[in-house]
């Protein structure tokens, strides 16, 4: 059986498209990005990546419907999430203002790669909005004809493609002049991002079914 080309690739366009829309998971690989630097942030993009993995695959298995149709689920999820991204938005409050490496030690402050991680992957893995999405893209863009195997192939692509996307993100706002007009704006990137996971909170927590 041929691979259904046509199919393949209006799903990573509509993929495509709905990663580069700025959200939670663009806001912390900005902020690992200029707070801790390019190591930090890939990790944090391979987490996010990653995440794509385990969405997909509950997709394909049918738990998504579930959650997606169950309220007592869906809630869980929703307040789960809107928690998290309330942690995320006090720790980036409290934290101290983002310096060049030379001029502090938040170096040896670093959580390590795991920790990176684990943040990129809870932020969207927390994320209800990533359950419709996903339920929405399968069901209307993929055919009940499709081979599990194909499937598969496409929940892999789309890890690697938000993976490439974000590590493109993360080089960039590593490069040094990019980095260095952050740190110009000391405690107001912290007040910055901090209300942006505050807002993003808000609008996990607002979320519906459809």
């Amino acid at each position: 059986m041929d691979f259904p080309w046509f199919e393949f690739l209006g799903l990573m366009l509509a993929f495509g498209i709905n990663a580069v829309i700025p959200g939670a998971d663009f806001a912390m690989v900005l902020r690992q990005a200029v707070v801790h630097g390019r190591r930090e942030a890939l990790f944090t993009s391979a987490g996010i990546a990653t995440s794509i993995l385990v969405h997909g695959s509950y997709t394909l298995l049918g738990v998504g419907v579930i959650v997606g149709q169950s309220l007592l689920l869906f809630n869980i999820l929703k307040w789960a999430g809107a928690a998290y991204l309330v942690w995320l938005a006090i720790s980036a409050l409290r934290s101290p203002p983002p310096q060049p490496p030379e001029m502090s030690e938040q170096g040896a402050a670093r959580k390590g790669d795991m920790a990176a991680f684990a943040l990129g992957f809870l932020t969207n893995l927390l994320n209800p909005k990533a359950v419709l999405f996903f339920l929405a893209l399968f069901t209307t863009l993929v055919s009940v004809h499709t081979g599990g195997q194909t499937k598969v192939i496409y929940v892999g692509s789309m890890a690697l493609m938000l993976f490439a996307w974000f590590a493109l993100v993360s080089i960039f706002f590593t490069t040094p002049r990019v980095r260095q007009a952050f740190f110009r704006f000391g405690r107001w990137f912290n007040r910055v991002t901090g209300i942006t996971f505050l807002a993003l909170a808000v609008r996990v927590a607002l979320a519906q079914q459809r």
